[in-house]
This record gives C-alpha cells, structure tokens and sequence, in this order.
C-alpha cells in the first residue's frame, strides 16, 4: 500500500481518539507508577506506561508526518507525582487490567476502519500491545487471589432449540433464565461500573472545584445504581453475584494528583465506554426487560455525559476533534 496516500476520515478520527486515550492513561501511569508498593505489581504498571508512551510516540510522528496539529492532551501541568497515594495497589492492577482489555476492543474496531498500511499496522500491533498487557495483568491478579471471576452456572446436557416467542419476553408472566451471554454482559457492567465507582469516589475526594465535586458525587450514585440494576437480575435468577471490595480508595489523600481538567475528560470517556457497552449488551440479549434496562440506562449516562461536556467547554479544557471545513466560513474569509 502506499502511505502517500492521504488519510481518510476514519483514519484521522481514530488515531486522534487513539492519542488522547493514550494521553490521559500515560498521565495517570506515571502517578500510578510513583506510588506503587507491590513488587509484583510493579512491572505491570511499568509495562503499561512504556506501551501508552510508545504508542504516543508513534502517534506523534504520523501526525507530523502528514502535516496535521499534534493534538495537545495531557502533560506535566495535569499530574503531581508527589501527592500522597490516592488508589490502593489493587485498584491500579485492576486499571491495568481494564486498559489491556479496553485497548483490545478500541483497537480492533480502528483495523476494521483503517486501510492504510501505517496505520493498520500501527493498530494491529498495538493491538497485540494490549493483548499482551491484559495477560500479564490477569495473570498477577489471579497469582495474588485478586482476580474476581464472572458466575459458574449449570448448563443443559443437550443442544436444544427455541419454541416459544416467551423466550423474548422479560416483564410479564414466568421469564425464563438468563442465557450464559446475557449473564457476561450483565456481570462485565457490574464490573466496569465497580471500578468506576472507586475512580470516581478517589477524584471526588481530592477535586477542589465544587461543581466537580457535584458532578462527580452524582456519577458515583449513578453507577452504584447502575451496579444494584444488574445485580438484583442476577439474583433474580439465582445466579451467583460475585463481591467487590469498596477498599481500593485510600482516606489519607486530600492533594489532587491529577488536574480537575484531566479527572473530568476521564471521567467523560469512561461514560463514552459505558454507553457503547451498553449498546453491544442490547445486540446480545434477546430478553425484552433486559434490553429495556439497557437502554433506559444508556439514556441516563448520555444526559450525564452531556453536563460534563458543558463543565469542560465552560472551563475550556474540550479539545475539538478534527472535523471538516467550513465551507461557509472559508468563503467568506474571502469575501
């Protein structure tokens, strides 16, 4: 393929979206990697910065190679190395975990929409980056007995098929058990949410913004929400609900690590996840109740998301992705 060949619009759209995700992970690793104390912890998250600054590099010399702005993200003005230890070892590991697993899925939708040969490349390496991350990460939360593991459920002995519509139905009458799908999905969201719920909580202790501080609270109370939603199917159904520690927020911290600019455009691009999860979760489950929920939920955090898109416009911190010309407004420049 020839890299002469002028970046389309799905190109440019992901790796500007791939460099701020890296930009905001590679900020909040370096913090991270000042504070840990686990030993086996440790490379973890040292691999996982040398992976999010890589992939910044790269990223830096397509845009400059093909004359577009280097988009400005985050950098030494949105991090104190030195403030007092916010998150708990575990819940770094646990962020590490979720990066490798995020990164995966972000990157293999960027090679569907990629055909330039730099930029496939670039994608399906890194893709294998984070692969590669996921592993290690899971591997020393299951050494250290921190891996919580999704249900164990019986299954029918014989391949059976479906006779009723009642298999769609959910709100009225008996519903019938939840398939092994609807249960994985079901329990992924209890665990993203989870791990939400403590970023959010360590950003609320430490924000000295009182609109952030609202704004924040308010995610905190929408994911636990989120969390009791999907539990409560779960239990429902009597399949067993796994536990979360509530301990990987530290109560000493009061010195922001991070600027309220960097914990608000985390905060907006977990909600951005969350919506697409949600949106694969209604593909996925055929129950009518389910999908309801789902969707119900789904408009909740879009409304959230909306608010801390204002807070940041309003403080100036909404970095605008790139977007076709104005034609209007070209022309009458000229005029």
């Amino acid at each position: 393929m020839d890299q002469n060949i002028s970046l389309t619009a799905s190109e440019i759209s992901q790796i500007w979206g791939a460099y701020q995700n890296a930009s905001i992970t590679s900020t909040v690793l370096r913090y991270f990697n000042k504070i840990v104390e686990d030993e086996e912890i440790r490379p973890v998250i040292q691999d996982a910065l040398s992976l999010t600054q890589s992939h910044l590099e790269q990223l830096t010399r397509i845009f400059e190679k093909e004359g577009k702005p280097v988009p400005n993200g985050f950098n030494d003005q949105d991090v104190s190395l030195d403030a007092p230890r916010l998150y708990s070892d575990n819940y770094m590991l646990q962020y590490t975990l979720q990066q490798g697993s995020l990164g995966m899925f972000a990157f293999t939708q960027s090679l569907s929409l990629s055909t330039r040969e730099d930029i496939y490349l670039f994608f399906s390496e890194g893709y294998r980056d984070y692969n590669k991350l996921h592993q290690k990460a899971l591997l020393v939360s299951l050494t250290k007995g921190l891996y919580i593991r999704p249900p164990y459920i019986p299954t029918p002995d014989k391949v059976d098929y479906v006779k009723k519509q009642s298999f769609l139905t959910g709100w009225f009458g008996e519903k019938r058990p939840l398939t092994a799908i609807e249960i994985a999905f079901l329990f992924s969201n209890i665990q993203r949410n989870s791990l939400g719920i403590a970023t959010l909580t360590g950003f609320s202790q430490v924000t000295k913004s009182k609109e952030i501080r609202d704004y924040i609270v308010r995610g905190v109370e929408i994911a636990k929400k989120h969390v009791n939603v999907f539990t409560s199917i779960l239990k429902d159904s009597q399949v067993p609900v796994p536990m979360w520690s509530d301990s990987m927020v530290t109560n000493a911290a009061t010195f922001a690590p991070f600027s309220d600019k960097l914990m608000m455009a985390h905060v907006t691009g977990m909600i951005s996840l969350g919506i697409s999860f949600y949106g694969m979760s209604i593909t996925a489950n055929p129950r009518r109740d389910l999908v309801t929920h789902y969707t119900r939920l789904s408009g909740e955090i879009a409304l959230y998301s909306e608010d801390g898109s204002n807070i940041m416009i309003d403080n100036g911190w909404l970095e605008e992705p790139p977007r076709m010309v104005d034609r209007d407004e070209l022309a009458k420049s000229k005029g």
